[in-house]
């Protein structure tokens, strides 16, 4: 597993319930080492260790720390660059949802050897969308829990009124439902095309 992954979910836990928390999952697993580097390979195993580990010590269900993780990914000031990657999609939510089947070609222009999950957007009628992420061949984490819980924080982020659902999932693909009841139901957060 690609070592921005196994980052994200420690950076998650350090800056959500703090250091002393991450060693103690950290060292509960006994790897070696405290730290993951973002631009290392790790064996999927230990991506899945870390993830059950980080479950039972928050005492929340894999599928919550995965979507909590996709949340913070775009809300947290120390997650900046991600939540200016997904705004360049467009100026509303819509636009970003569109713009989705785009998104793991941007991620590999960032990151030429992440192994990011497929996207694919079906508009079901005017506002209502199925969301199909196909997660990567072999891969040992799914990623349908990390998008719905990026998909609101987007939607947060826009200022629109979204209900999501997940579907569930097969093999190779997991489904979510998007209705998007607003476009603009409050005031989004503020977003300008230059890095401050």
């Amino acid at each position: 597993m690609h070592g921005l992954v196994n980052r994200a979910i420690e950076r998650f836990v350090r800056d959500t319930y703090g250091r002393e928390t991450w060693l103690g999952i950290i060292g509960g697993l006994d790897l070696g080492y405290s730290e993951f580097e973002a631009m290392l390979v790790y064996e999927p195993q230990v991506t899945v260790q870390v993830l059950h580990a980080t479950s039972q010590a928050l005492h929340r269900s894999v599928d919550e720390v995965l979507e909590d993780i996709g949340t913070f990914l775009v809300s947290h000031p120390n997650t900046a660059a991600v939540r200016r990657l997904l705004r360049f999609s467009g100026e509303t939510f819509e636009d970003f949802l569109h713009s989705l089947d785009d998104l793991p070609d941007r991620a590999r222009l960032a990151v030429s050897d992440l192994t990011v999950p497929g996207l694919e957007l079906v508009d079901q009628s005017t506002d209502v969308f199925c969301l199909h992420v196909y997660n990567p061949d072999g891969a040992t984490v799914r990623f349908g829990p990390v998008i719905l819980g990026l998909l609101r924080a987007m939607a947060d982020d826009y200022g629109a009124l979204v209900v999501l659902e997940y579907l569930g999932r097969t093999e190779a693909c997991e489904g979510l439902r998007i209705h998007l009841l607003a476009s603009v139901h409050g005031e989004g957060r503020a977003f300008v095309l230059g890095a401050s």
